[in-house]
Order: C-alpha cells, then structure tokens, then sequence
C-alpha cells in the first residue's frame, strides 16, 4: 500500500483512536469498542479498513479475533518522512540565523 493510501486510512480520527489504543497492546474488537460511541458493525469497519492497510493484524483464539498494531504497515511512511529527515535541520539552522540577526 502506498503511503498516500496509508494516509487517507489515517485521516479518520476514529481509526487513529484505535491505533492509539492498540499501541497499548492487543486487544478485542469488544474492548477496543469502550468508550467509543460506535455500534460493533462501525468498528468492525473500521478495524477492516486498517487490516486492509496493513497497520492492523487480527489473531483468531476461539470464537474471539485479537488484534494488534502491524509495524511494517507502517514502513511507506517511514520511507515517505525519511525523504524529509535531512529537510528540517537545515531550516531550522536558517531559522536560527535569521533569529539571531534580526537579535542584533
């Protein structure tokens, strides 16, 4: 999946919640759901959404689906915020400058 694809399952606040929960740990469908004012079917949704972009693996026990965070699903956005890595220091150096010129 490429990363802007990566980025439009990332662009619901709903699915980042989830994410943000998972990175605690794995988890059911059913715990996942506290606190979020979804139905089940709404979250099945959107746990299939982030299955689908490979930032979600589901783990069977039983009758019960475990899910968890997929790290290499995250792998295009790395890749895509590596491109900008060397960017930002360098600007940040010419910030300093202009900084401590208009100081003077």
């Amino acid at each position: 999946m490429s990363e802007t694809e990566i980025f439009k399952v990332l662009s619901d606040p709903t699915r980042r919640a989830i994410l943000e929960r998972l990175a605690a740990g794995e988890m059911t469908a059913t715990d996942l759901r506290e606190g979020f004012a979804i139905t089940q079917p709404a979250m099945s949704q959107h746990l299939a959404v982030l299955r689908g972009a490979g930032l979600v693996t589901e783990r069977r026990a039983g009758r019960y689906a475990h899910y968890r965070v997929d790290p290499e699903g995250f792998a295009p956005l790395h890749g895509w915020l590596a491109r900008y890595k060397a960017f930002w220091p360098g600007r940040i150096e010419n910030l300093k400058d202009v900084l401590r010129e208009m100081d003077q």
